[in-house]
């Protein structure tokens, strides 16, 4: 197997200290998110005194509608939408994203690979692939360490029901995928790491600042539907047990429109350093 994909298998192998460390980090922090809401009532947290959280909070529990972070799926969808997890997703993605392209043109190892012989479809393909399945695993171990609390915890799977929970780690993978396939593009088409790192931060920070705006003010809410954030509602899939799966076309529709975009300029460009 590795023989055959030795592309996808160099790539983890060489970040495999940095994936462990992510992963490790991902599971310790929803675990700690479980034990809050197991210990302390959402509302203790986020509406003492009888106070109701400001709608704006909706973004920090990953909603659009009625779900409030004053609630176990919203206190559960706050640890799903974290800038701690949004951090960790854009390392990955980032770095793995670097290292499709734009990293060998920096360094001028980009000609070697093609030496091989090695087609540029195939580079993408595999470096890709490797990306895909480190997102996965991420989302997987997030949701699971989840799933393992909500199980442990009878009066949080009252209000949360377990297929909510992998609804919003489904929810997850579409909104990692819809990262990475405008950063792969940008990995094709530029020549450094920065370049794609610069693209995933700011997509991703401008697009979390996007929506928290336009449900803080009115007038900015037709924009709403600019931001990855609008679509990804883990709260409101934990909250209805089911997959908002408009949503989910949406995330999955732009990260293969990046994808396909990705071999279309790579197949384009020039290698050269």
């Amino acid at each position: 197997m590795r023989s055959r994909f030795p592309l996808f298998w160099l790539a983890l192998h060489r970040r495999r200290r940095m994936l462990i460390a992510v992963l490790l980090g991902m599971v310790l922090f929803e675990t700690l998110i479980v034990v809050i809401a197991g210990t302390l009532s959402p509302t203790q947290l986020f509406a003492g005194g009888g106070r109701t959280p400001p709608g704006a909070f909706k973004a920090f529990s990953g909603s659009t509608g009625d779900v409030s972070i004053a609630s176990y799926p919203g206190l559960l969808g706050a640890g799903l939408v974290h800038p701690f997890w949004i951090a960790m997703q854009l390392t990955v993605i980032g770095s793995l994203a670097a290292a499709a392209v734009a990293a060998d043109v920096e360094s001028g190892t980009i000609e070697l690979l093609m030496v091989r012989p090695v087609t540029r479809n195939r580079l993408l393909a595999e470096r890709t692939a490797a990306l895909a399945f480190a997102t996965f695993v991420l989302n997987a171990a997030a949701t699971l360490a989840i799933a393992v609390g909500v199980a442990l915890s009878s009066k949080i799977h009252q209000s949360v029901p377990l297929s909510g929970v992998f609804a919003a780690g489904l929810l997850g993978c579409a909104f990692s995928l819809c990262l990475t396939g405008p950063a792969l593009a940008v990995s094709a088409v530029g020549r450094s790491r920065a370049q794609v790192l610069g693209a995933v931060i700011a997509f991703g920070a401008a697009g979390f600042a996007l929506n928290f705006v336009t449900l803080a003010w009115s007038k900015a809410a037709p924009l709403r539907y600019l931001s990855p954030f609008h679509y990804y509602t883990p709260g409101d899939a934990l909250a209805h047990g089911s997959v908002p799966w408009t949503a989910l076309a949406v995330l999955t529709g732009i990260g293969l429109a990046g994808l396909a975009a990705a071999f279309a300029l790579l197949a384009r460009r020039d290698l050269a350093p």
